[in-house]
């Protein structure tokens, strides 16, 4: 019955503006119409990273709640951990709306969001609230008009530290005017050398973009190694548009969905050949074979995001529960020996 309500419900939304319709979708959340099974888990999905034991490697990434509003009924919807945010100094509104797009033919979105959130206060006393259960994480923004953006990182951090059980230092927006700049050898070692030394406990991840070199990813690879990063989130959304066939395919912004799986997952196949750090698989993952070829390309957890957007909120759930069964049927009593296994299929 749930289902079909989901289903309804999905049909509803896509029928009105997309960012009004996430908003909506939202709110919906805190009501019993939407399934909430809990976090699926068993022997085989349960993993380590980072020293944080998820009962299952299926996340949510960034950008799905922005302003921490809805933990407490994401943390019931089958996924193993989940990732807030990105939070800014100060509120921002963002880029001018509209800034989100639906790419049906494509399986995809477009986005131009512009870290619009609630700034860090807002964010800090709702997570001090959050329920005990899955991992929660914050990713950590910039300020637009920031005279300097490597220091909002750490001050993000320092005033949420508290409340999360990991931090992601985001670099790799493609919506705020020369943000992907710090991705940079020298700059990164700058801003991560802030972070870390307000970090405290919490450990800190690194996303970065899909649209890099090889040099490039040799060079994070290092620099992060240097910052004794925790984990690299690979990847954040790509500016590049080839085979694109909805209408509204030359929208300026940030491109996920079907159309990164391919390049996010080269992306993450090649850190796994660069560096022992934990590495997360996100970019167009919309099933559990997906999934479980970002690990088997070297992820040691995936996120989710847009693939919600085209099958619902159960999709977490789902895909927690076949990526179980495609363990077993290869004969992998846990997801470590999974991972990386088909990393050289990618190279």
């Amino acid at each position: 019955m749930k289902q079909k309500i989901e289903d309804l419900g999905m049909k509803a939304l896509r029928r009105i503006d997309p960012e009004t319709a996430h908003g909506l979708a939202l709110r919906a959340l805190h009501t019993p119409l939407i399934a909430k099974p809990g976090p699926v888990t068993s022997d085989r999905l349960r993993t380590e990273i980072a020293g944080m034991t998820l009962p299952n490697p299926i996340g949510l990434a960034a950008g799905f709640d922005k302003n921490a509003t809805a933990i407490k009924p994401l943390s019931k919807a089958g996924f193993g951990w989940l990732e807030v945010g990105a939070a800014t100094p100060v509120p921002q509104p963002g880029n001018p709306r509209p800034r989100l797009f639906r790419l049906y033919k494509d399986a995809a979105a477009i986005n131009r969001f512009g870290f619009n959130n609630d700034g860090m206060e807002a964010i800090a006393k709702r997570l001090a609230k959050r329920p005990k259960g899955v991992p929660v994480g914050l990713n950590l923004g910039a300020n637009k008009d920031s005279q300097n953006r490597a220091a909002d990182f750490a001050h993000v951090l320092q005033h949420c530290a508290p409340y999360i059980d990991f931090a992601t230092v985001n670099v790799s927006s493609p919506n705020t005017e020369k943000l992907r700049d710090l991705q940079g050898p020298m700059a990164l070692a700058a801003l991560l050398d802030g972070v870390m030394q307000v970090r405290g406990r919490v450990p800190v991840f690194l996303k970065i973009a899909p649209d890099l070199t090889d040099q490039d990813l040799a060079d994070i690879a290092k620099v992060a190694t240097d910052a004794r990063v925790a984990a690299i989130i690979a990847t954040n959304t790509t500016l590049e548009r080839n085979r694109l066939a909805s209408p509204h395919k030359r929208q300026k912004g940030g491109l996920s969905g079907q159309p990164l799986f391919g390049k996010s997952t080269r992306v993450l196949a090649k850190l796994h050949s660069l560096t022992d750090i934990p590495l997360i698989g996100v970019g167009g993952v919309a099933n559990a074979a997906q999934a479980y070829a970002k690990i088997k390309a070297g992820a040691s957890a995936v996120q989710l995001y847009t693939g919600l957007v085209f099958g619902g909120l159960s999709l977490a759930s789902k895909i927690a529960r076949d990526l179980d069964t495609l363990l077993e049927q290869d004969g992998h009593a846990s997801l470590s020996s999974a991972v990386g296994c088909a990393s050289d299929d990618w190279l």
